[in-house]
C-alpha cells in the first residue's frame, strides 16, 4: 500500500479556533509558490539549482530546454523572488533564493524522485 495514503492529518486541538485572516494570507502565499511549481521546467529548473547555482548554459545542458524556453521559465522564477542571479562576465548563474521554495523542493524529492 502507498505510505502516503496512510498517513494521518495533523492533530488538532478542537477547541482551538482558527483566525483566518493571517491563515488566508499564508494560503495565498502557498498557492503562489506552487503555482510557479506547478510547472514541469520551472521544477526541474529548481531542482537542479538546490545543491548550488547554476549558469544558464549548466542548465540547459542538463535539463535539455531550449534556451528561449529557459529564458521565459528563469524570468519567471527571477519574477517570483526563487532565485537570485550572480554575473561572472559574460556567463549568468541562478541560484535559489526561497528557503520556503527549498523546503518543499525537498519534501517533492522526498516523495517523488527514485533513491539510488
Amino acid at each position: 500500500m502507498d505510505e502516503r495514503a496512510t498517513q494521518q492529518p495533523l492533530p488538532r486541538d478542537p477547541a482551538a479556533t482558527l483566525d483566518v485572516a493571517p491563515l488566508r494570507a499564508a494560503a495565498a502565499e502557498a498557492t503562489s509558490l506552487l503555482r510557479v511549481l506547478a510547472n514541469e521546467d520551472r521544477l526541474l529548473l529548481l531542482c537542479q539549482m538546490t545543491d548550488g547555482e547554476k549558469s544558464v548554459g549548466e542548465l540547459e545542458a542538463l535539463l535539455d530546454i531550449r534556451q528561449p524556453t529557459l529564458s521565459q521559465q528563469l524570468g519567471v522564477l527571477r519574477a517570483e523572488g526563487l532565485v537570485t542571479t550572480r554575473r561572472e562576465g559574460k556567463r549568468i548563474f541562478y541560484s535559489v533564493s526561497d528557503p520556503r521554495a527549498l523546503t518543499v523542493l525537498g519534501v517533492l524529492y522526498g516523495l517523488y524522485c527514485p533513491k539510488d
